[in-house]
């Protein structure tokens, strides 16, 4: 007999030691979160995914979608409030320090249930933050923390990125929106930064490099409309939710300088950056771990990827992982 892929994804959970979705108190807030491992003893990774309000790929509809993966790893999917399963509507008191809490609690959450296993954070872009925040307030829980496009400065303002949309495709009007934007870029409008986060995606590699194989979001998604946990309108959550009316993260993002949190950085932190990232912009993260004197954080470029790892740099994100349990 052929299995299907949903009787074959539904046979994959029910092989797992461990495998459910529970609601957990976060920050304050009831929320759902995943937890998923081929074995309950294995190195356990909080996922932390980009944004703010971006469950992908990595959510709590994804139970018996990455095989791959939960084959080597206890995997902890939160799909963070206001987004997804956690639908909930973030209004502008909100600020970064809410959802480092909600952060902190997670992690307490999977010390509490696995005591002796390792505990790794894998923040992706706005997810890095969080992560990196949780790193200096909680060291003691964690094993490492393990970042893909790190913020450190207001995305999107570095002289890289308005000198590759100079040098792009772009037409003569928006290259003007561009320079008119560099010239005064303290304090943009969100219109603005929209307006040109839209010419870095569609005119340069920054977001997504076009010489590499993109990660399988199709696939992904098709996973998330079959997902036993999710339902449709978890699914529409995904991009049609609570952070659309939000300001506040977005401007504390666009004001923010995290680079003196690395110098109290105690445990492993890698930082995997793509080569043509100009979104959280990898010349500056090199620069500023160069000159860290901090041992314990180090930084990856990978070729041929923008701000979007690509598959093959998701595959090398996680074999580090591993290794690193490994020690």
């Amino acid at each position: 007999m052929v299995l299907t892929m949903n009787e074959k994804r539904k046979q994959y959970i029910e092989s797992c030691e461990i495998s459910m979705v529970e609601s957990v108190n976060l920050g304050g807030y009831r929320q759902k979160i995943a937890m998923e491992g081929k074995s309950k003893e294995l190195p356990i990774v909080v996922c932390l995914h980009g944004g703010p309000g971006s469950p992908i790929p990595f959510s709590v509809g994804c139970r018996g979608l990455f095989p791959d993966i939960t084959d080597r790893f206890l995997m902890v999917y939160w799909d963070q409030l206001g987004c997804g399963i956690n639908n909930y509507k973030i209004d502008n008191r909100f600020t970064i320090d809410h959802f480092t809490k909600m952060t902190v609690d997670l992690i307490k959450e999977a010390r509490v249930r696995f005591p002796e296993n390792k505990i790794y954070l894998f923040g992706m872009s706005w997810g890095s933050i969080l992560a990196l925040h949780a790193a200096v307030q909680v060291p003691q829980l964690l094993n490492g923390v393990v970042t893909c496009g790190q913020v450190i400065t207001a995305p999107m303002l570095s002289e890289d990125a308005f000198d590759a949309v100079e040098k792009s495709s772009a037409p003569e009007g928006k290259k003007k929106f561009a320079r008119e934007l560099r010239s005064r870029r303290t304090n943009p409008s969100l219109k603005e930064m929209t307006a040109f986060s839209k010419i870095i995606r569609k005119y340069t590699d920054g977001y997504q490099n076009r010489a590499s194989k993109s990660a399988p979001v199709g696939d992904i998604i098709k996973g998330l409309l079959s997902s036993p946990d999710y339902r449709f309108k978890d699914f529409i959550a995904i991009v049609k939710n609570g952070y659309a009316k939000n300001e506040s993260l977005l401007r504390e993002m666009a004001s923010t300088d995290l680079r003196e949190l690395f110098h109290e950085i105690t445990i492993p932190y890698l930082i995997f950056q793509g080569e043509t990232d100009i979104v959280t912009d990898t010349k500056s993260v090199v620069t500023l771990v160069e000159g860290l004197n901090n041992e314990n954080v180090s930084c990856s470029v990978l070729p041929d990827m923008g701000h979007f790892p690509s598959e093959a740099a998701m595959n090398q994100i996680f074999e580090e992982i591993i290794h690193r349990a490994s020690l």
